[in-house]
């Protein structure tokens, strides 16, 4: 079954949001430059969880789809 990688995606975003301002704004940075470093880690964060839920899905599915061929190959064998 499929991971939805949207969803995924857009909960490691918000974390990443959030985790990059807090050290930000811990270690003494300008509120605008906080928010400019967490939105940037936010949308990298979104664009490589969802390229590798993809890539994820992907491979499980391969897999999938080679177990159902190779059960039905041999049971062509056994009949």
């Amino acid at each position: 079954m499929p991971l939805n990688a949207k969803s995924i995606a857009v909960s490691v975003a918000v974390l990443a949001f959030f985790g990059i301002a807090i050290v930000g704004a811990g270690s003494g940075l300008a509120t605008l430059t906080c928010c400019k470093r967490a939105l940037i880690a936010a949308v990298v964060s979104y664009l490589v969880v969802v390229i590798a839920v993809k890539a994820i899905n992907t491979v499980v599915i391969n897999a999938m789809i080679n177990n159902q061929v190779k059960e039905q190959q041999e049971q062509t064998d056994d009949g």
